[in-house]
């Protein structure tokens, strides 16, 4: 039993059926299953059996003759497999022709492209490892196809585009697209940035990935810590936090779980920070002896911290060396130790400066093994691709400071401590101090802060922090940096405590305490310590003391500045200051919790000192925008407080304030708190209030931009536009969810009128004043973001006429300067891309205004590339939405307003771009091939676009027959010059063919008013010779010759268009027939012309054809009472013709046979039966002609055609010009065979034609105007000289008596002297020289398969012989 089945398989097998129905199938063809039997005589009945198959689902598109089978799978795997088989069949051809590079490459991608494919296939991947390896997949394609000459595939989101499914304009893009970048952007984020910001683009963040290998060294025997950092070699300054690396005395890590593991990340790095002179450095610390080679010095039990060495690699040199991203690269570091411990804390810096006499190397053996790895990109996105590197504990390392780009949920709040250096008195000892610090963090209650203290990343963190130790030295300067992460809830009232120790070398190895320092790490202010280098005192105390009570000297002055805030200090302290003793710390605090500035302190506080508001209000634009951004919720919190406190007092200036944050988010650096802005917006305003200030303000501002000289608090005013109306929008939203939609009116009646002073500023002329110029381009910028706002609140045909008022009120293109024009043109694009443009009742509304501006932007040639992008987003949403009914009404206004001009403006660039070839060295940016693509693609699209009712209004519109005319001959012009010009590349076959089908559909639209208009008594020559000018370039185009295509290509074309030469044919052909009186205009015109369009090899095509010849015979034979002039015309075409390649056998039977069929019934019959047989017998020994001078015949078969075509010329047709022709190309084929004798008499054929008179002969071959006689007497030199070098000297004598009896009438003696001596000569050559006797053979051919001039015509005469030659013949005879 059969049942149907809609499907797609696969061969697994081949398959050799012993059935007389069996199909022979082999391994990996695909066929299409209609139906399939279960029943067990399968193997009888089938065609092929089941299992050798793999069932795939698929589904059925383009129903009936044409359908196609796509399987049911992801597309991109569909077009590997075809792709692979279609290359399959190349990369073979590539081994034959020898191409070994490209062979072996291609087969690696081939086999690349097979792997990727299986991973698809077993969806095991997460989204972002799918569409990644979608992207190498698309990669290697377009490669392959590129090198394979093959079409370019134009895609969107890596999968092919259906030219049906987007506009013509779009298909254009995505091939320039796919042709320059690669790839199309596919990231939806990019348009919409650009959108805000003046186009400003988020940074990319770089991270630098390490890995230490190993520390070979020699001479240290002890603990080290090992401290990798980023330092900046510009500004003196580190800057990033430290990678820490504890290792045993081994030289392997401490922790047995970090073998392997000893990696980290430092990350935020910004393209300007690699641009930097970065060096990675490493510090070496020991623990142990005071002194590594002097075990006297401590006793061993005692463990000090104790620098050793330190080493610096240049990041230029890492970037040099690491090419590609994603590669990871091995470095050494040499560790050089310090000389004078003095020096340490620059001992990088004389490394790095190459000061060669403060550091030294211990060893060449010496040094650090470490990896880097560059990564792009965002820290998530690194995270997810890079699973492998974030698995094994990986150390982060951040900026010292904020990145340049600052995410809303990026929480810090690091201080970072510096132990610069410190003065220390000797205190009665004889050599100096051994000291070390140590470093606590107290809370308020006087509790030590636990693991608030990170000495770097990669170790845990600690309570408590002792700095290495310089021997006997009383000014240390250990520059030292260590990171404090404490709570937020713990900084207030938090303070570190700083206590200075003596580390004694004797036996008993003791650290003596005889000091100390403190500072709090916030301000009575509330503000923190301030990002900057403190001078702290330092109090003496003994080792008795215990610090229980921290108060004891909290109420002391901790530093110069807190003494000088304390006037009323007690004359006795609990402890003594040194005054000879100093400490110095600095701190830098990277916090998004705490601020150390004092004006957005007062700010968040207002209500404690109200008299100062207005002062901090102006005082808030000079607060740093990472203050403010931190804060950004609390200072707007803060703003419309003060707003609904006192709107007439601080309305203008919380204004000016709320513009002036809108625009920090604008920054690259800030552009991440936009969604923070709008969170704020939606969720936490509560400014029911607010909206009538913020218009009040808003309306001030651009009314008075008319009367201010200095607009630039107007022009940021114009920049906050979006979301000053965001703002404006939810506090209405507000107050009419409180108030029930109360003042609705007066609301609109606001909006209405700020739409007014919108007008007024864009009205405004502004070609003299360059700040009026800004104005309105700031407010043109920011105007489209506002219409998703206005939609909250108005109607789709409310916001519409809102737009439409404010387009329509800016000024035509010739009142306004070129700058400003730009701004508005990119304000119309950004409205036609918005969402508002989306909704078809208000495109209805805006698109008259649209199209008014692009109209006149285009009779003015100005801006092209801009309008283009235009009309591009208007077609593509047209085609989107073009089954909605208002979508005829869009082409209609479309077609009325743009056609003409479009037409006009493509003529104008491409007759630019013609002069621009023929004057290469110049460029014009409005005539390069990327504007002439665009609007050719928009063309495209608005006559796709258009169905017949459109055409009928557009024919039926125009006033004259002049005007038809003239827009007929445009259109067909700019037709025939898509297929002259190389508008797009060869491998754009899609967008080739999509313009191949919109012309032929347009054609057959415009044929029936070019009939109905200028025919008969209103015929008029000039449009019907551009129509058919058309049809027969159009049928010759190579993009449409199906012949030399794949059959997998053609069957893709076919089914996708059909054959549209076929088409065309049949419209060329069906207003010829409608010509009717007026045919004779086109004949022997359109002879050649249409004599070629029967060339081409379509079997169809020519039966359309060929009759037309008929139709034109006969129309001669009734004007003339012949056609000899149809007959020259022709056989001048075709011989030029089939030279070119163009004709095949096939074609001189279907002439032949068609023209006989018609011929028949005419009067004229044997005339014209014998006209059609001298066709026939030409076009035979043309196409052996054209056989024999192809490849590496033989020279004697190309001579035997050159002679046989020259005498069919003479005796049959007497064409003398070809016979001409034909002798010389006989000449030059005796000629490269050095066959001069040959040579000779070939030239004398034509030598008989001519006469001894004056008669003027015109140019002609390589001959020179001239008589008769002196042609003449030129060929008979040239033949004497052949004659000589042939050695036939009897054949010249005659000539030479010619040419002296000729000289003798003219009593030119000299050149009678010059002739007489040669024939002497060749006397002499006869008597003396020796020539070798040649023989020569008679050769019969007989079969069909032989070139016609070949067979013998009567085998009696030409008879199997072989003879003997005349002496003088060097040749075959055949």
């Amino acid at each position: 039993e059969w049942s149907p089945v809609v499907a797609k398989q696969v061969f697994i097998c081949n398959f050799r059926g012993s059935v007389c129905q069996a199909l022979v199938l082999e391994i990996g063809e695909t066929v299409q299953i209609l139906e399939k039997s279960e029943g067990k005589s399968c193997w009888v009945t089938g065609i092929f059996p089941t299992n050798y198959v793999h069932l795939k689902k698929s589904t059925v598109t383009n129903r009936g003759l044409c359908e196609t089978v796509v399987p049911l799978e992801d597309p991109i795997i569909t077009e590997t497999t075809s792709t692979l088989q279609e290359w399959g069949v190349l990369w073979k051809q590539l081994y034959v022709k020898h191409k070994v590079d490209l062979f072996h490459k291609l087969r690696h991608v081939m086999n690349e492209l097979i792997d990727l494919r299986r991973q698809l296939i077993q969806g095991h991947l997460a989204q972002d490892q799918t569409r990644e390896i979608k992207r190498h997949i698309t990669v290697r394609l377009d490669w392959g196809n590129e090198h394979l000459g093959l079409d370019l595939v134009p895609r969107k989101e890596f999968e092919m585009v259906d030219p049906d499914h987007i506009s013509a304009s779009e298909l254009y893009k995505m091939h320039a697209s796919s042709r320059h970048c690669g790839q199309p952007s596919t990231n939806q984020g990019d348009s919409v940035r650009q959108r805000h910001g003046d186009g400003c683009r988020v940074p990319v963040q770089h991270h630098l990935f390490i890995n230490l290998k190993s520390f070979t060294y020699n001479t240290i025997s002890e603990e080290a810590d090992v401290f990798f950092s980023l330092y900046d070699t510009r500004d003196n300054k580190q800057i990033s936090e430290k990678f820490m690396v504890r290792l045993n005395k081994s030289g392997g890590p401490k922790n047995p779980e970090k073998v392997d593991r000893l990696c980290a990340l430092f990350t935020d790095l910004s393209s300007k920070d690699l641009k930097r002179d970065l060096y990675i450095v490493a510090h070496v610390i020991r623990t142990g002896r005071m002194l590594l080679n002097d075990s006297k010095k401590g006793p061993p039990h005692v463990q000090y911290r104790r620098p050793y060495g330190c080493a610096a690699l240049a990041m230029s040199d890492v970037f040099h060396t690491i090419t590609d991203l994603q590669e990871e690269k091995d470095f050494v570091l040499k560790v050089y130790t310090c000389n004078n411990e003095n020096d340490w804390f620059q001992i990088h810096e004389n490394i790095i400066r190459k000061s060669s006499t403060k550091y030294s190397a211990p060893s060449t053996n010496y040094g650090l093994i470490i990896s880097l790895q560059l990564l792009r990109g965002e820290l998530d996105q690194i995270r997810r691709e890079n699973h492998a590197v974030f698995s094994r504990s990986l150390a982060i390392m951040r900026k010292l400071g904020f990145s340049d780009v600052i995410m809303p949920g990026d929480t810090r709040n690091d201080l970072y401590l510096t132990l610069e250096r410190g003065d220390f008195e000797r205190g009665g000892k004889s050599v100096q101090k051994n000291i070390e610090v140590t470093v606590y963090v107290l809370y308020a209650d006087g509790d030590t802060l636990k693991d608030c203290i990170s000495l770097g990343s990669g170790e845990p963190n600690t309570s408590e922090h002792r700095s290495f130790v310089l021997y006997h030295n009383n000014s240390p300067r250990w520059s030292e940096m260590i990171k404090l992460p404490i709570p937020i809830d713990r900084f207030r009232g938090s303070h570190l405590r700083f206590e200075f120790r003596h580390c004694s070398t004797k036996d008993k190895g003791e650290k003596k305490l005889f000091g100390f320092s403190f500072t709090p790490l916030m301000r009575e202010d509330g503000t923190t310590l301030s990002d900057e280098s403190h001078e702290l005192y330092v109090y003496k105390c003994d080792e008795n003391i215990t610090f229980s009570n921290q108060g004891l000297y909290l109420s002391m002055p901790c530093c110069k500045e807190d003494f000088n805030s304390c006037p009323n200090l007690p004359s006795t302290l609990p402890f003594q200051r040194n005054p000879k003793e100093t400490f110095w710390v600095s701190t830098q605090l990277c916090s998004t919790k705490l601020t150390q500035n004092v004006d957005l302190l007062a700010l968040l506080n207002w209500k404690a000192h109200t008299d100062r508001v207005l002062d901090i209000l102006g005082r808030l634009r000079h607060i740093n925008g990472e203050e403010i951004v931190k804060f950004l919720r609390d200072v707007l919190d803060t703003l419309f407080c003060l707003l609904d406190d006192n709107t007439d007092k601080y309305g203008p200036l919380v204004f000016q304030s709320l513009v002036f944050i809108i625009n920090l988010l604008r920054d690259s650096r800030f552009y991440h708190f936009r969604p923070v802005m709008e969170a704020y917006i939606q969720n936490h305003f509560a400014g029911a209030l607010a909206y009538k200030e913020l218009i009040r303000c808003l309306k001030w501002y651009m009314d008075r931009s008319a009367e201010v000289v200095r607009q630039d608090h107007i022009q940021e005013a114009m920049k906050a536009l979006e979301y000053l109306f965001k703002f404006i929008v939810q506090s209405r939203i507000l107050y009419s969810r409180a108030t029930c939609g109360m003042e609705e009116d007066q609301f609109r009646a606001s909006i209405q009128e700020l739409f007014q002073s919108i007008r007024f500023v864009l009205s405004l002329d502004s070609r003299s004043s360059e700040t009026l110029v800004f104005t309105q381009a700031a407010l043109l910028n920011s105007f489209p973001d506002i219409f998703d706002e206005l939609l909250q609140m108005f109607t789709v045909q409310e916001v519409a006429e809102y737009v439409r008022g404010t387009l329509g009120s800016m000024p035509s293109t010739v009142d306004i300067g070129q700058s400003m024009d730009v701004v508005k043109l990119q304000s119309i694009a950004r409205t036609v891309e918005s969402r508002l443009f989306f909704f078809p009742e208000s495109r209805s509304i805006l698109l008259p205004v649209v199209l008014h501006h692009i109209h006149l932007h285009l009779r003015q040639q100005r801006e092209l590339l801009i309008c283009s992008g235009i009309l591009t987003s208007i077609f593509s949403i047209i085609k989107t939405s073009s089954m909605e009914s208002s979508v005829q009404e869009e082409v209609e206004m479309m077609v009325e307003s743009l056609l003409d001009v479009l037409l006009q403006t493509l003529l104008s660039i491409m007759s630019k771009s013609q002069s621009l070839e023929t004057a290469r060295g110049q460029r014009c940016p409005q005539c390069t091939a990327e504007i002439t693509g665009e609007y050719v693609s928009t063309l495209l699209s608005l006559l796709r676009q258009m169905s017949e009712i459109h055409f009928h209004h557009l024919l039926n519109n125009f006033h004259s027959k002049e005007e038809l005319k003239e827009f007929l001959l445009k259109i067909f012009c700019v037709f025939r010059n898509l297929m002259k010009l190389t508008i797009f590349p060869r491998d754009w076959s899609v967008m080739r063919l999509l313009t191949s089908h919109v012309i032929v559909a347009t054609t057959q639209y415009l044929s029936p008013a070019l009939h109905k208009n200028f025919s008969e008594a209103d015929f008029d020559f000039k449009v019907w010779n551009s129509f058919f000018s058309l049809t027969v370039l159009y049928i010759n185009q190579p993009s449409l010759q199906l012949e030399p295509l794949t059959q997998a290509k053609r069957k893709k074309v076919l089914d996708k268009y059909g054959d549209m030469r076929v088409m065309m044919a049949y419209e060329l052909f069906s207003m010829w027939q409608k010509l009717g009186e007026n045919k004779p205009h086109f004949i022997p015109g359109m002879m050649g012309p249409f004599l070629g369009v029967t060339l081409v090899p379509q079997s169809e095509v020519r039966n359309i054809m060929i009759p037309i010849f008929h139709d034109m015979m006969d129309w001669e034979q009734r004007k003339n009472g012949n056609f000899k002039l149809v007959e020259a015309e022709l056989m001048d075409k075709l011989e030029s013709m089939v030279a070119d390649g163009k004709g095949d056998g096939n074609h001189r039977e279907l002439f032949g046979l068609l023209l006989l069929e018609k011929i028949e019934q005419e009067t004229w019959r044997e005339t014209g039966i014998s006209f059609v047989t001298s066709v026939t017998r030409l076009m035979e020994r043309l196409l052996d002609y054209r056989d024999c001078m192809k490849g590496d015949e033989m020279e004697n078969k190309k001579m035997g055609g050159s002679s046989n075509l020259m005498n069919f010329y003479k005796s049959e047709i007497n064409k003398e010009d070809m016979y001409i022709r034909y002798i010389h190309k006989l000449c030059d084929l005796h000629l490269h065979a050095e066959d001069y004798t040959e040579a000779a008499f070939t030239l004398l054929l034509y030598w008989e034609l001519l006469h001894w008179e004056d008669r003027p002969l015109r140019e002609f071959l390589h001959y020179p105007t001239q008589s008769e006689w002196q042609r003449k007497e030129g060929l008979s030199r040239k033949v004497l000289h052949y004659f000589n070098k042939g050695k036939c000297w009897e054949y010249g004598i005659s000539l030479c008596r010619e040419l002296a009896f000729q000289y003798e009438t003219l009593y030119d003696y000299q050149s009678l002297s010059w002739i007489r001596k040669m024939e002497a000569a060749y006397y002499d050559n006869i008597i003396e020289q020796q020539r070798i006797e040649p023989e020569f053979f008679r050769m019969g051919f007989y079969g069909r398969k032989f070139p016609f001039f070949l067979r013998p015509v009567d085998r009696e005469n030409h008879p199997d012989s072989v003879s003997t030659g005349e002496e003088h013949s060097r040749h075959l005879t055949l």
